[in-house]
This record gives C-alpha cells, sequence and structure tokens, in this order.
C-alpha cells in the first residue's frame, strides 16, 4: 500500500518518465510485507523476499539510484507566491543593489577626490638649457630662435624626442586636433603656435550663444591633448614664414604688454590657421557680430540679453523696443539657420518665464539669405522643410535677397521679387549676426603673395597630398577653412601623357591612346586625383563618348576635352568640420610612416623627390554628411539618404555629435548641460 501511495505521487509530480525508467517490483514480486503497525517486521529492517533474484536486484537498484523519485514523494508540493508580493521581493531587490552599487561609487569618488589634493611640495630641480634662456639670434630679421625649450628636459620622454624632426602645427582647430591624436608619440617634435589655447568643438557654439550649453562645455585645453606627444605650446600669431630657411615668424604678448617677435624653425610645417568671414565689400560690418569662436558666443549672448533688459525699461519706447528686440540673421548657411533655430528656443521656451509677455509679441527674427533657398548645399527637400518649419515657428525667411549696408539701427538690403525686380528695402535691427561665407587670413595672404601658382583668393592651394602649392615640397602642408585642394586634372595632362609617350618612345601631343592606354591613364589620374573617382567610373562609356572620329582612339585633344569634363564636375571640397578632421587624421597617420620609412631612405640616401607619393597616398575625402538644427527639430543629409523630424530627430543630432565630441570631459559637460536646460531653463545672464 505505501509503496502504491509513492508511486501516486509521483505521478501527480509528472516524473512518469522517471518511474518508468526505475519501476518498483509488483506486489507478485513480494512475498511478505508487513507494516510495522500491524506487528510485523519492517521490510526496511529485514529484507523482504522477492519473487526472483532479478526483482530484488532491481528493487535495490531503484531504491538506491532515485533521489528524485525518494525526495519527491515524502516533500509537500510548495506553494506558489502572489505575483504582486513576488515584484515587490524583485523590485525591492534591485532598489537594493541600485543603493548599495551607488554608495560603492560615491565612496570610491571620495576616495579619489582626496588622493588628487597633495599637501607636499613637489618642486624638484630641473635642468634647462642654456639655449632655452637665452635662445641664439639670426633669420632675415635677427631675431631669436627657438630652438630648445625649457621643457625639453623635464622627463625621459621629452628629452628622447628632443632631437628628432621638428614638426610644426599652426593652430589648434580640428585638423590640428586630429593630427595630435593621430601620430605616434616620440615620432616628432611637436610645437603647436596659435592664440587659443584651447579646441573649440564648432558644430554646438550656435547653442551656446542663447545658454543652451555653457562656453567651457565646447572647449578643450589643448596643453592636454599635445601632451600625448610631449609637444610644446606657444600662444601666439604666426605672422609670416621663410621658407628657405624654414623659419616660422611668430608674435606674442610678453608679461609687460609688449609684442615680442621670434622664430620657430621647422622641418615640417602644417597650416592651420582658419579662415575669416567673408564682409562682401559690404559697409557697416562694426555693428554686427561674428560666431567664429568661443569669445564671440559670449558677446552674442551678452548683446542679446542686454537688448531684452533695455526693452524692459519704462523709458524705452514702442519703436525703440521693436528695434532692439529685432534679431537678423545675414547668411542662410548652417551657421546662420542654427543660430535663427537657437534663438527662437530661448524667446519662446524662456523669455515668458521671466520677462514681460509682451516682449514675446514683439519679437521678430530675420534671416536674409542671398540664394532662392537656405541651407542650399542639402538636398531641396531638407531646404523645404527647414523654410516651412520656420514660417512656422515666425521666423521671416528673405531669399533673394543681399545686404547693401548695415546701421547701427537698421539694415539696408535688396530683394528680388517674383518678375525678377530688384526692391531695395530696410529693417530695423538691434542685433545683427553676419555669417556669410569664409575669407583669408592676413597671415595666408602674405603667404599665397609670396609663393607661385597660388591662384585662389579664398583659401591656399595645395595639391592632393595637402602640400601647399609653391612651397618645397614635402615642408609646407596646409589644411581646413585656410586651403583648398587643386582639382585641375586637365592641367596635369601633359605630365601623364609625359609618362606614357616616354614608356612607348612618343611625342605626347602626336600620340594616340587605345582602349588599354586610356585606362592606365584613369588609374593614375585616380591616384593623383581620387576626388575624380567617381566620375571615372565607365570607363568604356567614356571613351567612346570622347572618340568623335570613331577611330578606336583618343587624340592629345580629345583626351584634354574628357578630362576638362571631368574638372568642371568637380567641386571643392566644402570648409567643414569633418573636412578637416579627415585632413589632420590623414596627415598624422602620414607622418607616421613617413617617420617609420626614413631610416630605409637615409640607408638608401632618398633625400629629395616626391617622398610623400612614394609613402602614402593621395588625400581622398569621404562625406560622411550633413546635418543642422532648425528648432527643436533637425535635419539630415548623408548622401542620397536624407530625413527629418522633431524631437526624436533632435535627440540623434545631439546623439552624434555627443559621440564626435573631444573628450570625456567635454561629454560629461554637454549632457549635464543639457539636463540643466531641461531642468531649469536657459541661463538668461549676461557678464
Amino acid at each position: 500500500m505505501i509503496l502504491r501511495h509513492a508511486g501516486s505521487r509521483i505521478t501527480n509530480l509528472s516524473t512518469r518518465s522517471t518511474l518508468r525508467a526505475s519501476r518498483l517490483p509488483r506486489a507478485s514480486e513480494i512475498r511478505s510485507y508487513t507494516h510495522p503497525s500491524h506487528g510485523g517486521a519492517s521490510p526496511f529492517t529485514k529484507r523482504p523476499q522477492l519473487a526472483t533474484s532479478s526483482a530484488l536486484r532491481n528493487f535495490q537498484l531503484n531504491k538506491h539510484a532515485s533521489p528524485i523519485l525518494r525526495s519527491a514523494s515524502t516533500k509537500p508540493i510548495p506553494t506558489p507566491r502572489n505575483g504582486f508580493i513576488r515584484a515587490v521581493y524583485r523590485g525591492a531587490a534591485l532598489l537594493g543593489t541600485f543603493v548599495g552599487i551607488s554608495g560603492i561609487l560615491v565612496v570610491a569618488f571620495f576616495i579619489y577626490d582626496a588622493s588628487t589634493y597633495r599637501e607636499e611640495p613637489e618642486a624638484e630641480d630641473v635642468p634647462v638649457s642654456e639655449l632655452a634662456l637665452n635662445p641664439r639670434r639670426g633669420g632675415p630679421k635677427n631675431l631669436p630662435i627657438v630652438d630648445h625649450f625649457i621643457d625639453d628636459d623635464d622627463c625621459a620622454l621629452n628629452k628622447a624626442v628632443k632631437h628628432k624632426p621638428k614638426l610644426v602645427i599652426l593652430g589648434t582647430g580640428w585638423g590640428s586636433v586630429a593630427i595630435l591624436k593621430q601620430l605616434n608619440p616620440g615620432d616628432y617634435h611637436v610645437t603647436v603656435v596659435s592664440p587659443s589655447n584651447h579646441f573649440l568643438f564648432t558644430p554646438m557654439l550656435p547653442s551656446a550663444t542663447v545658454g543652451t550649453l555653457e562656453l567651457r562645455s565646447l572647449v578643450e585645453p589643448v596643453r592636454r591633448i599635445v601632451k600625448r606627444v610631449q609637444g610644446h605650446f606657444l600662444k601666439g600669431f604666426a605672422e609670416d614664414v621663410d621658407f628657405s630657411e624654414k623659419l616660422v615668424e611668430v608674435s606674442a604678448i610678453d608679461s609687460s604688454g609688449q609684442k615680442q617677435h621670434f622664430y620657430v624653425p621647422y622641418d615640417k610645417l602644417v597650416i592651420g590657421t582658419g579662415s575669416v568671414t567673408n564682409p562682401h565689400g559690404v559697409k557697416g560690418l562694426e555693428h554686427c557680430h561674428f560666431l567664429k569662436d568661443i569669445s564671440d558666443a559670449r558677446l552674442i549672448r551678452n548683446s542679446i540679453v542686454r537688448n531684452l533688459e533695455s526693452a524692459c525699461l519704462p523709458t524705452t519706447s514702442d519703436e525703440e523696443r521693436r528695434r532692439l528686440l529685432s534679431f537678423v540673421v545675414s547668411g542662410g548657411g548652417p551657421t546662420g539657420v542654427e543660430f535663427a533655430a537657437e534663438l527662437f528656443d530661448m524667446l519662446n521656451e524662456d523669455l515668458t518665464k521671466f520677462f514681460p509677455k509682451v516682449l514675446r509679441n514683439e519679437i521678430s527674427v530675420h534671416v536674409i539669405q542671398s540664394r532662392s533657398h537656405i541651407l542650399n548645399t542639402y538636398e531641396e527637400a531638407l531646404s523645404e522643410y527647414a523654410e516651412k518649419r520656420f514660417a512656422h515657428d515666425a521666423v521671416d525667411v528673405l531669399t533673394n535677397s543681399r545686404v547693401k549696408e548695415v546701421h547701427a539701427d537698421k539694415i539696408i538690403f535688396t530683394q528680388k521679387d517674383e518678375s525678377g525686380k530688384v526692391v531695395e528695402k530696410e529693417i530695423p535691427m538691434g542685433f545683427c549676426l553676419w555669417s556669410t561665407g569664409l575669407s583669408q587670413t592676413d597671415f595666408c595672404k602674405r603667404l599665397a603673395a609670396k609663393l607661385d601658382g597660388q591662384n585662389n583668393k579664398r583659401a591656399l592651394e595645395t595639391d592632393s597630398h595637402l602640400r601647399v602649392v609653391g612651397a618645397p615640397l614635402g615642408d609646407v602642408y596646409a589644411i581646413g577653412d585656410c586651403a583648398t585642394v587643386q582639382n585641375n586634372v586637365s592641367d596635369h595632362i601633359i605630365s601623364f601623357l609625359r609618362t606614357l609617350a616616354w614608356e612607348k618612345g612618343k611625342d605626347p601631343e602626336k600620340m594616340a591612346l587605345s582602349y588599354s592606354d586610356w585606362r592606365g591613364v584613369a588609374k593614375r589620374v585616380k591616384q593623383r586625383f581620387p576626388q575624380a573617382s567617381d566620375h571615372l567610373r565607365r570607363l568604356d562609356k567614356l571613351f567612346s563618348a570622347y572618340d568623335k572620329d570613331n577611330s578606336g582612339t583618343l587624340d592629345f585633344g580629345e583626351l584634354r576635352e574628357l578630362l576638362a569634363q571631368i574638372d568642371s564636375k568637380l567641386t571643392s571640397l566644402p570648409a567643414t568640420a569633418q573636412r578637416a578632421h579627415q585632413q589632420g587624421q590623414y596627415l598624422g597617420r602620414k607622418f607616421s610612416k613617413i617617420a617609420q620609412a626614413a631610416p630605409g631612405m637615409t640607408l638608401n640616401q632618398m633625400d629629395y623627390g616626391d617622398l610623400d607619393d612614394a609613402v602614402y597616398k593621395a588625400f581622398e575625402y569621404k562625406h560622411l554628411g550633413s546635418l543642422a538644427y532648425i528648432g527643436n527639430a533637425a535635419i539630415f543629409d548623408f548622401g542620397g539618404m536624407s530625413f527629418s523630424g522633431g524631437l526624436v530627430a533632435v535627440y540623434l543630432w545631439r546623439s552624434i555629435y555627443f559621440a564626435q565630441s573631444v573628450s570625456f570631459r567635454t561629454r560629461c559637460l554637454l549632457a549635464m548641460d543639457w539636463s540643466k536646460r531641461a531642468l531649469f531653463g536657459r541661463d538668461l545672464m549676461n557678464f
């Protein structure tokens, strides 16, 4: 009876398979079984008499080898807990875990913070070169030449690069920082010269003008970046370059307020001095603000708040208040559009909380654009979306308009109507941002005047290896907004044909190219001008299209016409942060390759010629896309794939720039600024 009862409990526990695998002996196989309470002997104290020896072996095996069966038959089935109670238990466990981990992190932070304080001074004796304290003089102007720095002997790492090739970088923009982050430490003796001792995250600069982001959240100390390659930083302005003696003239303000000039020698020079805003010959720009540096953002922020405060004074007339609250943006590019969007957000979201509501009704924002659309470098659908968004936000977009003159209280411009007639108009103005393209700095103009082949009036021309045209080959490079890459494929036809003719022993101008010869020329064009690769995909179609006489060959004139057509399709690289960043990365990798190949070149006496081309490929720009903020919405243009949207797109826009930020420090500051804006609003203060 007991065995049969145990079997039924096992069946209820869904262990029929286990029961079948270890079958108990049947009743007919047991001769005698008496429960102890009935006066008989216990089967567990006295072995039962089995009918057969095999039954005995099976029963003993199951008795000792089935712990699951034995435990299941004696323990009661657990009663399931209530779902709500389980959820409470889990929530309490998770909360306890979170509190415990947070407590550990807080304690660990305080321990780390305590370790950063030092009570004992760490001054030590540091050797300084006499030439660093008293530099030799020389050069065309007999100025001090900085051959050695006072920190060249600070540590063993500095001593190791003391006599390495001298790499001088002018500027601390996107391209310069990319070089510093890409270089292999120890390859060069690096010197950075710039009037700014910080790197500025320019894409988010419009957000700092209205308090969405704090100014220090967009800058990174450049000395922290330079330290990675054991380099040196000099806060000063680059004035001129002596290419024959390889000297950069630098000016700096000393402790007494006097301007001092000195020379910095170089083996390789990288010019990344940026650009200035193009005035386009318009008068009165002294009444405008520009947005190129972090100091410009601070001035704009103070001016906006000052206008708002002045508009609240009881002595301000209605007409004057409307003028003070009229904000004009000249230029419909990404900078102008993003500033107008940030300005509207601030006026719409934070103004009514702290200022009289009548100000909100009298504020006006105007965008003056010379083209037919704002953001004309984006897809037309995106430009139209941005214009519709601005129309919804009551931002006045004035297309086909050109500023004629700027006064202290108004801006005069001309606008072409639908009939093509040009009409002169004016807008009362309390604030004007001038954002209308780029122009060369005075330093780059001086260099261009000294070099042959510099025909571009807006930037220094470089070849496809980013070497400045006219400068000694392999010595001077230019990147970023101050430079542009030549796309004169047709001008190099003679060099391509001369090489091919030399191989065939023919005259270049009389030689006819077969299709196989054309493929070889196209390959060389791609190597020299990587940007032309997209226009040389279907070589057979190009060959047949320009073989006018159907001779099966291309003569000199036909090939020149073909390459000239490619020239016309090539456009200048965009003056954007991603272009400068890619150029900096390219130069950093190439300089590292040159440093690795230098010992072999020295052994083989290869110290002249086109070493860049021998060591590394030409620069190829890859457009990763464009994006812009347009007021609680954003647009994206990724080379054929474009989209736009509201707050979800805004979060994606923030995420992209958050990931591109230069350091973990700036990422933390950006996250805190966005959180602060959501919790407390923008800071409408000027100081």
